[in-house]
């Protein structure tokens, strides 16, 4: 596999002239003063050209473009601004021109770190940013990390966690999404643990594997029937000359987005199939939604090694967290440790990555914490990515999370006053 990254990204680079030309003549064939781009062969052609041109692209990291937000019927202006950040991790805060306001909650949201940028939680930034201070856990492509800044392990992953929680300080409320489920549990178990009084004041837990033995999907059982020296052989590559993390190893992100489209191919190839249509029909509105969803999905990043093929063993292979023998840096991750900090897990009915149940079992898992401090939700007809974005999502899920937040705000609150 040291010679398949290389050869991709020389592949790359061989069809930029087709691409420059593609641009090229969908620009002629689109210009208005071009009496062929009224007729429907010109439209087709076009059409074709910028198809060939976005399915041979590679995508960069998008941006989050959120410039306001709407706060009690008033529009505030929102600033991006980088509070935390590691070799591997930066923390984006939403800064909202919310003067005179009331004050609202903190909300950390984990993004998951299985291939996708943070971008992705877009929508779920959005949705939050007029109830909450939103900030964004912004994992970096790991292929633009030098060599000089050490490897990046599922340890290190929690490290950096518990840093973020300590950093962003007390009555902080933290989401993860899907995949960081698992070690936003290790590191709530350990703080908890090491009497750490800035666990969080609640925790949110969408999609995660902590019980990979319950519902097992398609990538629960790709992970049981494969070996770890098949996953090291075939899905690891070295970063090729060029880039900032030229020889680390990594996962590369073009063999994840790969997995992700063989999983609904044909989903993929009717959606591509009706996007032509629309461009050849002109139908402006619908194809600019089509191409926002596709310019998100389609740009992926690196992950380390290390930390993937920790991810494949000790979560989907060896099931640690629900075997009782998770560890971080040799200390045992115990889930009954969690006393403090009250639970939410949530699961899409029609959710093919992470299956009904795997979420919950968290619930099972924490004797010590309160029922009371334990909510379970089910989103009925909701898939993966639906648990965090789309319309099920802002009208069910979101307030079902605020309700969530807002209850044990109100609950500490009466501890206080008694």
């Amino acid at each position: 596999m040291n010679m398949a990254y290389t050869l991709f990204d020389t592949a790359q680079w061989m069809l930029s002239p087709a691409r420059m030309a593609s641009q090229t003549a969908m620009t002629l064939l689109e210009n208005p003063l071009n009496p062929f781009a009224y007729t429907s062969y010109g439209r087709m052609i076009a059409a074709g050209c910028e198809m060939f041109e976005r399915l041979t692209r590679q995508y960069g990291k998008p941006s989050f473009n959120l410039p306001e937000t709407t706060i009690a019927g008033r529009t505030v202006a929102v600033r991006e601004t980088i509070i935390w950040e590691k070799p591997f991790c930066r923390v984006v805060a939403f800064e909202r021109d919310a003067v005179g306001l009331a004050a609202q909650p903190k909300l950390l949201l984990v993004a998951p770190m299985s291939g996708h940028h943070a971008t992705l939680l877009r929508n779920t930034v959005e949705t939050f940013l007029p109830h909450a201070n939103v900030f964004v856990t912004d994992w970096v492509d790991a292929r633009m990390v030098p060599m000089q800044a050490g490897p990046f392990d599922l340890n290190d992953y929690i490290d950096y966690l518990i840093g973020i929680i300590q950093a962003l300080g007390p009555d902080l409320n933290i989401v993860a999404v899907c995949q960081p489920s698992v070690p936003v549990a290790a590191a709530i178990a350990r703080m908890e643990a090491e009497g750490n009084r800035l666990t969080p004041a609640a925790a949110v837990l969408m999609g995660g594997p902590i019980d990979v033995s319950r519902s097992p999907t398609a990538v629960n059982r790709t992970a049981q029937t494969h070996s770890l020296a098949w996953f090291r052989q075939n899905c690891i590559a070295q970063v090729p000359a060029g880039y900032p993390g030229f020889w680390r190893n990594v996962y590369p992100g073009y063999l994840q987005l790969s997995g992700f489209m063989s999983m609904n191919f044909d989903r993929h190839v009717e959606a591509h199939v009706e996007m032509f249509r629309q461009m050849v029909q002109r139908r402006g509105e619908r194809v600019e939604k089509q191409k926002e969803f596709y310019d998100e999905y389609l740009a992926v990043m690196d992950l380390t090694a290390e930390f993937y093929l920790q991810t494949i063993d000790r979560i989907f292979i060896r099931n640690q967290l629900a075997q009782g023998t998770f560890t971080h840096r040799g200390d045992p991750v115990d889930l009954a440790a969690i006393r403090r900090t009250p639970l939410m897990a949530i699961e899409g009915e029609r959710d093919d990555i992470t299956g009904i149940g795997q979420t919950k079992a968290i619930l099972e898992m924490t004797p010590y914490l309160a029922d009371g401090d334990k909510t379970y939700l089910l989103q009925p007809e909701v898939g993966h990515y639906g648990l965090f974005s789309g319309a099920r999502f802002r009208r069910d899920i979101a307030p079902a999370i605020f309700a969530f937040i807002t209850r044990q705000a109100q609950n500490r609150q009466a501890k206080k006053v008694h």
